[in-house]
């Protein structure tokens, strides 16, 4: 938390540019300097875990029908769309394709995942990238800490935290587990937000927040920070203590922090 470092999480890759959750995408994220690519995870009916923020084909592929009710072998006959909805050549890959993409190169964050964590460990393991594999969720850590413990080895974990209510936090507060880092999401900024914040990075955790829509930071989002002033989104998460960015525009904000020599 005290390095000048800011880091960058890329949300499903570079979709600007290419299909969300793409191989192109992901890879594309990785080129320009992206510290961490965030993609989503879903299990075919054959148990083969493809990256997809749905779970559902039917808005980034052309086909349609629940992700687990198909075959790897279906799904790998789809192309998928690009933001537009337009059909290009890429197709939905696997997660142990999307990781041999960033090993290495990036962290992946793994956000809806944590139901499969199991299955996605054996992934992990098996390319030899689990300590640079984070995972999220709103787990109490206890249960975390029982799944962890059934393990050897295991990736990152961090709990995401709705500021508006705050159980999940205080837990890990009173249990004494202070994470590698929060994600911490309010839809408005209130003096109990700028407490939170605080506690957090004196805790020694690092301080994750997302840029990507207004409810998500009350107002201080990529749009914003695009349209205006950076100084005045960007700049004020990184004066709040944040020293890692989820983005829909990885690019602009790498230039940012470039520019601040916050970013290599």
């Amino acid at each position: 938390p005290v390095s000048g470092t800011v880091l960058v999480a890329a949300h499903r890759g570079d979709w600007r540019h290419y299909p969300e959750n793409s191989l192109a995408a992901i890879r594309s994220a990785v080129d320009m300097g992206a510290d961490i690519v965030e993609l989503d995870i879903a299990l075919t009916s054959d148990s083969v875990l493809v990256v997809s923020h749905d779970r559902t084909l039917d808005r980034t592929t052309n086909g349609s029908g629940k992700i687990s009710d198909h075959t790897y072998a279906e799904i790998s006959a789809l192309f998928l769309k690009d933001s537009e909805g337009n059909i290009t050549d890429c197709r939905m890959p696997t997660l142990y394709d999307a990781l041999a993409v960033c090993k290495d190169r990036a962290v992946v964050n793994i956000d809806k995942g944590y139901d499969f964590y199991d299955l996605a460990l054996t992934v992990t393991d098996a390319l030899g990238v689990t300590g640079e594999t984070l995972i999220k969720g709103v787990r109490m850590p206890g249960e975390v800490g029982a799944k962890f413990a059934s393990h050897s080895g295991n990736m990152l974990y961090m709990p995401v935290i709705n500021a508006a209510n705050p159980s999940l936090y205080e837990a890990y507060v009173r249990d004494g587990v202070v994470p590698m880092a929060y994600e911490l999401c309010w839809k408005e900024r209130t003096p109990a937000v700028d407490e939170m914040m605080r506690a957090m990075v004196a805790s020694g955790a690092k301080l994750w927040v997302n840029t990507l829509w207004p409810s998500l930071n009350g107002g201080l989002c990529d749009e914003a920070a695009f349209g205006g002033n950076p100084d005045d989104v960007y700049g004020k998460i990184i004066a709040d203590g944040a020293t890692i960015i989820q983005s829909d525009r990885p690019a602009f904000l790498l230039g940012y922090l470039r520019s601040r020599g916050m970013h290599e």
